[in-house]
Formats: structure tokens, sequence, C-alpha cells
């Protein structure tokens, strides 16, 4: 591996690094020492940002999650406009990409990494939690501009609709849902057409 080379923004070269390996391999071949060949440098440069790869892995995480941030606002702002069912398709299928199916697995599948999560304040299965609670969010703006049912549940509808999602989506060997596959799931659990 190079040594002495000089890397800009490490962290994010040895993120990008990993979601390329997730993207192509799965969760199941994400090393350290993948990580940093795949990112061109040595195992120590990993070390010399992280204590370890599970806290590596941890930040991969919180990463991802910090990005739903934006998503999550855009959505809301997306409240009263176009279609509640196209608003709710087109954030659910940029959500559910094939790094985030990814870093759902991993996520399920160490529990180390899971705890590390839950000590930085993430609650139930880190990413989908954080995902549920931007739909929620944007479920209750269109609640308030009459585009949904006064009485709608969004404490349920917004899980739900992450669940059946994820398990649209959750096929990694397969191509991802159609665009009317997305639709239908979300006229299906929200109730409300087009």
């Amino acid at each position: 591996m190079p040594t002495g080379v000089a890397m800009r923004d490490a962290r994010r070269q040895l993120f990008d690094a990993a979601e390329r390996i997730l993207l192509r391999d799965g969760p199941h071949a994400l090393t350290s020492r993948a990580v940093t060949t795949e990112a061109g440098c040595a195992k120590g440069v990993l070390h010399r940002h992280f204590a370890d790869f599970d806290a590596f892995l941890a930040e991969l995480v919180l990463d991802r999650i910090a990005r739903l941030d934006g998503r999550s606002a855009a959505l809301r702002a997306a409240a009263g406009t176009g279609t509640v069912v196209g608003n709710l398709a087109a954030a659910l299928t940029e959500l559910f990409d094939a790094v985030a199916v990814s870093i759902v697995g991993l996520v399920i599948f160490r529990d180390d990494l899971r705890a590390r999560l839950r000590a930085a304040g993430s609650t139930g299965v880190p990413l989908l939690t954080e995902a549920t609670a931007m739909v929620a969010s944007y479920l209750t703006a269109e609640r308030d501009h009459g585009r949904l049912a006064p009485d709608a549940d969004v404490e349920t509808l917004a899980p739900t609709l992450i669940g059946a999602a994820h398990l649209l989506f959750a096929d990694r060997t397969s191509a991802p849902p159609d665009a009317s596959a997305v639709r239908r799931l979300v006229i299906t659990v929200v109730g409300v057409g087009g």
C-alpha cells in the first residue's frame, strides 16, 4: 500500500470507498483491509481517523443518516405541491438506493455497530428510524394542507411505508423496483390516489 501520500479529506475518501464496496460486493465484504485497499491507502490511515473498524462503520452510518436532513427538508417543502403519491414515491426511491439497503443490512448484522449507534443516540434500526421520522414529518405537513384525511394516523403510516419500501427494495441481486411498483405501495399504504 502507498505510504507517505497525502490524502485530501481522508474520512470522505474512506467513506466513499466503503460505499463502493457496499454497492459492488455487499455488506459481508466490508472489512478494514477492503476499505483501505479500495481507497488506495495504508490500513493505518483508517486507524488514524477512527479508534477501530466498528467506530469507522458507526461514523459511516451516522454520515448517511446526516444526509437525510437535507432530504427531509426538501420533502417537507414539497408538501402541498405535486402529488402526495409522487412525492413519497420519489423520496422512497431516493432513500432506498443500493448503498442504503446495504447499510441497513450491515446495521442488522453487526451487534457491536448497533450498540455504538445506540450510544450515539440512534434508536430502533438506525437509518430506518430517521427515515421514518422524515416521512412522518412530511405526512403531517400534507395532513395540515388537507391532502390527507384529518384523522390520518401518521405515526402508523410512516413506519408502514418505510418497512414496506425496505422490503420492496431489499433484494440486492435484482433490479430495483420500477416506479409503478413504488407508486402502488404508496397508494396502498397511504390510501390516496395518483
